[in-house]
């Protein structure tokens, strides 16, 4: 049987037998080559951001699972949403094989526990999605991960490296990161991890997108939690709204710091006005702004 491409080892000279130039050189074209791997499934990438747009929009859930390098690539993609996208935390949801680490250590026998995933996903229901990842393909928990998603009535979307692998053909949307093999032969938290990484940032971010909490660029939907983001947050209200620092966190004040609701305090409405017409835009800046700039014209 052909042996799976993260498996393979590179026909040259082995990476500790190179000088430190060609060494790091040699891993930087790995990345690259991952990277690029990532554009010949945007489209596939796209149908997974509408699949999570639509949960979250209807009040569903987004579980991101996988065991090992896959596990942490999902950590960091799901921690993010609450805070850069206002993700409601309780809608985010992470399995890790083994858990979460909380030291260095990161058990690999977990990997192996198809049992695990059962309890793992005992309260997904229909309408959540369900973020599996395995740079193999094969991975015992995350293809258990995906039948127990699935029979629970969710929609799986599915990331591997490996083409025509159990956990692709399980997924409602498949998304094969074909990363050529690893300099270090074997070691997915390399080329296949940032192959992962690089394809959940890309549907998350579309997933904020075509939720309505990007706008001129920036993210008019974040959570302004410490000093630096309330800057932020000041500082897109200014832009967008076009008024002076002080009237933006006036307005940022009256709206509980959501900066959607703040931009059209700052253009001239009450809050309730603001908040209703977010409500029948589905959260689209550009719309409300539009409405308010035809009520002022007529």
């Amino acid at each position: 049987m052909l042996q799976p491409t993260t498996e393979q080892r590179i026909q040259s000279d082995a990476i500790d037998a190179q000088s430190v130039p060609l060494a790091a050189a040699a891993l930087l074209e790995t990345q690259s080559a991952a990277i690029t791997a990532v554009q010949a499934v945007i489209a596939e990438i796209d149908r997974g951001a509408q699949l999570m747009a639509a949960a979250i929009r209807s009040g569903r859930s987004l579980t991101y699972a996988a065991a090992g390098s896959s596990g942490l690539m999902a950590l960091a993609d799901a921690c993010e949403l609450p805070g850069t996208f206002g993700i409601p935390a309780h809608c985010v949801h992470i399995h890790m094989a083994g858990g979460v680490p909380t030291t260095g250590q990161m058990p690999g026998d977990t990997e192996d526990d198809a049992g695990a995933a059962d309890i793992a996903l005992r309260d997904v229901m229909p309408g959540d999605v369900v973020i599996v990842l395995s740079a193999s393909g094969t991975t015992p928990y995350a293809l258990a991960l995906a039948k127990s998603g699935k029979a629970n009535g969710a929609s799986v979307i599915a990331i591997a490296n490996n083409p025509e692998t159990p956990l692709l053909e399980m997924a409602d949307v498949p998304i094969c990161v074909a990363t050529p093999p690893e300099v270090i032969a074997g070691s997915t938290r390399l080329a296949a991890g940032t192959g992962q990484k690089v394809a959940l940032n890309l549907m998350s971010s579309l997933m904020g997108i075509k939720l309505g909490h990007v706008y001129q660029g920036m993210m008019v939907n974040v959570v302004a939690d410490n000093a630096k983001l309330i800057e932020r947050a000041i500082g897109i209200v200014r832009h967008i709204a076009d008024v002076s620092a002080p009237v933006a966190k006036a307005a940022l004040a009256q709206t509980q710091g959501n900066p959607k609701a703040a931009i059209l305090v700052a253009k001239g409405c009450s809050p309730l006005v603001a908040r209703t017409l977010l409500q029948r835009h589905d959260g689209h800046l550009g719309p409300c702004l539009k409405a308010l700039e035809k009520n002022k014209n007529t």
